[in-house]
């Protein structure tokens, strides 16, 4: 008998932002792998998510939102998405079924267009917040967009069509060995994961223009000296102003408290520890567009 197949590969979210790569990220891998926010431009780095299979292998790759770049940050970002689009053995092309084919969307299925050689799957997202009729409407629209490999429509606060989502990304993928080790469900360091969930924490409840200009830094971290339970979080939130450094800080203190609660939280389910988190507020002028600020908050060229 001949031994049963296995296949390894890379599946790459992509979408303009806010169409919930990240949720679908963490709901196909079963865990949290990427922070979430209803604010755009969540996501800034590449985080990839292992989905685990008898038969196959598949690491999820959340890419940040492709838009026209209006910072350095954003000209990055671009970048680095459009260098991850040409590296994965099959693309997953975004679409919330909630909102009307965009500018945005049409923008980047054209680029899609332009990546020869690799299959993209069209996947509506958010089925749950969207009447059945409307669904069916976009999946109409979406076909029109360009020419798919398959359209799947999915929800993944609800679960619906995840398995089915996940089959059709691995029958695009090349036979092949494990790439991670079993149980491993994500290569992010738990340094840069702990950045993101307070980072995620801070995005919560903010103004409009605010979350662009949130970077955070973990200075340090570790296990406290005779302890067995307890790890030591020092982290720096950068904004860009005066006036956001109040507004994340608020009246009295408040609001950063309620931050470093929040944060604290999941940082203790992500390291299975107590945490005590210590967090401070500094201004980097205009860091967005700064080469050196940005190098040193870890967005590299």
């Amino acid at each position: 008998m001949e031994a049963p197949v296995f296949r390894s590969g890379f599946a790459c979210l992509t979408g303009r932002p806010n169409v919930g790569k990240s949720t679908l990220t963490n709901a196909l891998v079963g865990t949290k792998v990427a922070i979430t926010s209803d604010r755009p431009q969540t996501t800034r780095r590449v985080i990839r998510g292992v989905v685990h299979r008898p038969d196959a292998q598949l690491i999820i790759v959340d890419t940040p939102g492709l838009h026209r770049p209006r910072t350095l940050l954003g000209e990055r970002l671009d970048s680095l998405v459009r260098s991850t689009l040409t590296e994965v053995d099959v693309i997953g092309f975004c679409i919330p079924a909630s909102e009307p084919i965009g500018p945005g969307d049409k923008y980047l299925a054209r680029e899609l267009a332009n990546v020869k050689g690799t299959p993209v799957v069209a996947i509506v997202t958010k089925t749950d917040e969207a009447r059945q009729e409307v669904v069916a409407e976009q999946l109409l629209a979406v076909s029109k967009l360009g020419d798919w490999e398959d359209i799947i429509p999915v929800s993944a606060t609800g679960g619906y069509q995840l398995d089915e989502l996940a089959e059709v990304l691995i029958g695009h993928l090349p036979e092949g060995p494990p790439l991670y080790l079993d149980g491993e469900l994500t290569d992010e360091p738990e340094q840069v994961m702990v950045a993101e969930l307070i980072r995620e924490a801070a995005l919560d409840g903010v103004r409009d223009e605010l979350p662009h200009s949130i970077a955070v830094v973990v200075e340090e971290m570790g296990p406290r000296a005779g302890t067995d339970d307890l790890t030591d979080v020092f982290a720096e939130l950068y904004v860009e102003r005066q006036s956001q450094k109040a507004i994340v800080i608020g009246t009295g203190g408040a609001r950063l408290k309620q931050v470093g609660t929040r944060a604290r939280q999941q940082i203790e389910a992500l390291l299975g520890t107590r945490v005590y988190l210590d967090l401070h507020v500094k201004i980097a002028k205009e860091w967005q567009r700064d080469p050196k600020q940005l190098r040193r908050l870890g967005f590299y060229d």
